[in-house]
């Protein structure tokens, strides 16, 4: 009978664990359970209690051992997720497959040759069948630019994303590597292209210009790799050009950037006479031959006039890998002299921790070392599953969690970029985690709404090919999603969340309106999709001038959505004067003691605020408020309402209507009535007592600054120089052979109009870039001329 009952309880128990959400539960577990001390029954207890508490008796153990079962399923079910777990079931094929795996971004200055490059890897990877080159001038224009502004321009805008296939020899076999590719632009305008492609990438190649090195931009995309962890192999790009150094773009890698480089090539011949690159790894020479250097001609013999050059510049690479690798550096305290397959496994670790980047050279436009490079961005950069991609697990307070590239895991995706389409919205997504098959239900983190995926593409610049399905590690594209840029995807099991993108704040505004009537509702679609697209891009109406605010990274960057109104929405604009982004702040301490009363046939308003503003003691732009009232003067309830009343007032400042920073407000004293005082009294006595007291604490205007990068020929330097000194102040000057780069503060209300100066000053050859600086105070007579401005206006808005 015993044994019966005993059985009857496992089976019990596991029928519990079931109902539980345990799909199969061991009977040796239950029974293991069961079998535990605290559980074991004895014939002398069961003859010694009644019916109906042995049989409760019973239940509870039952209770227990299911809950035991269902504790012990989980944890090893949460054990079989973990990555090291994950990481020993993979299967050959599949470490196979996220071996041959690259998702890489192309990215540099403006006109470093960024989109040049990716031309002649989709060519020579057999993607395309034919060259054609940035501007459009033979009509067709380069596969990546697909926008028709982007050939116009001879600029990229939007960030294009395209697949292709590199083969490359592995001892004496033919291995097939799958690339990911993302052409970023180059212009700070469209940082945020660069920003969410850097977010999403596992490696990056840096162009730069082999006359101009490091430039401007290259700094700012050096600090969005850096900011992603983003290992990156350096080309120095046209090396054909006439004052071709690549050796001064590797010592400014090395200076300016802050990160150890060194050449792993030596150029055969410079300028016109370019020939090949020598690899200083294998120490052979690699020559591009046929139309379009489709064939590499590779010997040994090395040309005798750069020998010796090549044998310093290989010593040189031995000895800065040594410094960044123990292995390198162990051989090198031994003065053993490392193999190449010892250096080559060297880079791969040092760039892969960005402990160094690897420099090669070459001419994208002269069909020259786009191989090599290639090449070495399989050698170099990491797979999806050398990266530690981390989530937060919001149901453990966000803790972090390492994502593992493995289909068979539960799916974690990232929506990195938005694209309106003709067959709908286009949303951009990296495959961090499982696998995503069409007709798929995922889960968006952000407010768990479920979503159907009804089609996957690969994205070929500007054209797709359908997929049924997409591995971990990969990159794609998919229709039918209704999300934000940023979203997190799940297949519903795991609460987990990635971090977004860095969304750098707009520099500059401009009042736009349709020129007719009919086109609002043209208009209002297209500020919506442009939104979406773009976090950078921002609408609002002024609520004072009830005029439409758009928003954004510069000139360049709100000039190219009014011609796109223009061409895909047929909307014709009017666009004002750009408003300034001005802030307000006080100097010194100034008290104030103010009192509201008014009375209007009923219950009035009565509020009695004193105690002073001062700018903040803390330093920075935050605005501070405190208590200081003592014996409840002003109850509680009423000081949330002061505290309100003194936000509500910084976000509309007195002298310009802009938001004032640096500030703080100290509350000493008051008064209340028992019935004409309230939350509304309170709140308009703090902004009133603090407009009262702006003018007396020193209140004035600062003006955005904004660190301006400008690059010329050298032959134009006192042009430049004549516009500057009537724009901000010189910081920095350094002159190369051919071309000089200026780096200034300009006052952003000087710099409006700026790029029409600057090519006229310089033959249309100067280019510059500009990115927010600081605040500072604005000069007497614009902050004089500026409060007059905004007093006029507000005067006429009293008159109507």
């Amino acid at each position: 009978m015993r044994v019966i009952r005993a059985v009857a309880t496992l089976h019990a128990g596991r029928a519990a664990a079931v109902r539980q959400g345990v799909r199969s539960v061991s009977l040796g577990a239950c029974r293991a359970a069961v079998e535990t001390p605290s559980l074991r029954w004895t014939g002398s207890q069961f003859e010694s209690r009644r019916l109906f508490s042995r049989s409760s008796y019973l239940r509870n153990a039952n209770m227990t051992a299911a809950e035991i079962a269902l504790k012990q399923a989980k944890e090893l079910a949460a054990s079989n997720m973990t990555p090291e777990a994950a990481a020993a079931r993979m299967t050959p094929e599949e470490a196979k497959r996220l071996a041959r795996v690259r998702n890489i971004g192309i990215a540099a200055h403006i006109d470093s040759g960024k989109t040049t490059v990716t031309e002649r890897i989709l060519f020579y990877t057999g993607r395309v069948k034919a060259i054609h080159e940035v501007r459009g001038r033979d009509g067709v224009g380069a596969k990546m630019d697909s926008m028709e502004l982007e050939r116009e321009r001879g600029i990229t805008i939007q960030s294009a994303a395209t697949f292709a296939d590199w083969k490359k020899k592995e001892k004496g076999v033919e291995e097939t590597y799958h690339i990911n590719l993302i052409d970023t632009p180059g212009h700070i305008d469209f940082t945020i292209e660069v920003e969410r492609a850097m977010r999403v990438l596992d490696g990056a190649v840096m162009v730069l210009c082999a006359v101009s090195g490091v430039q401007s931009q290259t700094i700012t995309v050096d600090r969005q790799m850096k900011r992603y962890n983003v290992p990156r192999i350096s080309f120095v790009n046209k090396m054909d050009r006439m004052g071709a150094n690549p050796w001064k773009a590797v010592e400014q890698i090395n200076t300016k950037l802050k990160i150890p480089a060194a050449a792993i090539q030596v150029p055969i011949g410079s300028e016109k006479e370019l020939e090949g690159v020598v690899d200083l790894i294998d120490m052979k020479c690699i020559r591009n031959d046929g139309q379009r250097g489709v064939n590499l001609k590779i010997s040994k013999e090395i040309p005798a006039e750069i020998k010796e050059l090549c044998e310093q510049k290989r010593q040189e690479l031995i000895e800065k890998l040594a410094d960044v690798d123990d292995e390198i550096a162990e051989m090198f305290l031994e003065e053993q002299t490392p193999t190449p397959e010892q250096i080559k496994a060297a880079i791969r670790r040092a760039t892969i921790a960005c402990k160094f980047t690897p420099v090669l050279m070459g001419s994208a436009i002269a069909d020259k070392g786009v191989q090599p490079m290639l090449d070495a961005v399989c050698d170099y950069l990491p797979n999806p599953n050398d990266t530690d991609n981390t989530a937060l697990d919001r149901s453990k307070g966000e803790q972090p969690v390492k994502l593992v590239p493995y289909n068979s895991l539960p799916f974690v995706g990232l929506a990195f970029k938005l694209e309106e389409n003709p067959y709908g919205q286009l949303t951009y997504m990296r495959v961090y985690q499982g696998s995503l098959k069409k007709g798929a239900y995922l889960y968006n983190s952000r407010g768990n709404k479920k979503v159907r995926i009804p089609r996957i593409v690969r994205m070929h610049s500007n054209e797709m090919e359908d997929v049924n399905e997409i591995g971990a590690g990969e990159i794609c594209a998919v229709f039918g999603v209704d999300c934000a840029s940023g979203d997190t995807f799940t297949d519903g099991g795991l609460p987990y969340s990635l971090s977004s993108m860095y969304v750098p704040d707009a520099v500059m505004s401009l009042s736009i309106k349709p020129k007719r009537s009919s086109d609002a509702d043209a208009f209002s679609k297209a500020m919506n999709r442009f939104m979406r697209e773009d976090p950078t891009f921002r609408l609002h109406v002024d609520e004072e001038s009830e005029e439409t605010i758009i928003s954004g990274m510069g000139e360049l960057h709100l000039e190219i959505y009014v011609e796109r109104l223009r061409r895909e929405y047929k909307v014709e604009c009017e666009t004002g004067q750009p408003r300034v982004s001005y802030r307000e702040t006080i100097t010194q301490k100034a008290e104030f003691d103010y009192l509201l009363k008014r009375q209007s046939g009923g219950p009035g308003d009565y509020a009695r605020v004193v105690g002073w503003i001062e700018p903040n003691p803390n330093g920075g732009e935050d605005n501070h408020f405190e208590s200081r009232v003592v014996g409840g003067t002003i109850p509680d309830k009423y000081i949330s309402a002061c505290q309100k009343g003194f936000q509500e007032a910084c976000i509309k400042g007195p002298l310009l209507g802009h938001k004032v920073i640096g500030s703080s407000m100290v509350i000493t004293d008051g008064a209340t009535h028992v019935t004409d005082s309230s939350d509304y009294a309170f709140n308009l006595a703090a902004q009133m007592a603090f407009g009262k007291a702006f003018t007396a604490a020193g209140g004035q205007v600062l003006e955005p600054l904004m660190k301006t990068t400008i690059s010329a020929p050298a032959e134009f330097q006192g042009n430049i120089l004549m516009l500057m000194n009537k724009r901000g102040t010189i910081v920095d000057t350094e002159v190369g052979a051919d071309e000089f780069t200026m780096v200034a503060d300009c006052s952003l209300n000087a710099m409006f109009g700026f790029s029409t100066h600057l090519r006229a000053a310089t033959q249309g050859k100067g280019e510059f870039s500009m990115e927010f600086s600081h605040y500072a105070p604005a000069p007497p007579h614009l902050q004089k001329e500026l409060v007059q401005k905004y007093q006029k206006e507000l005067e006429a808005k009293r008159i109507k």
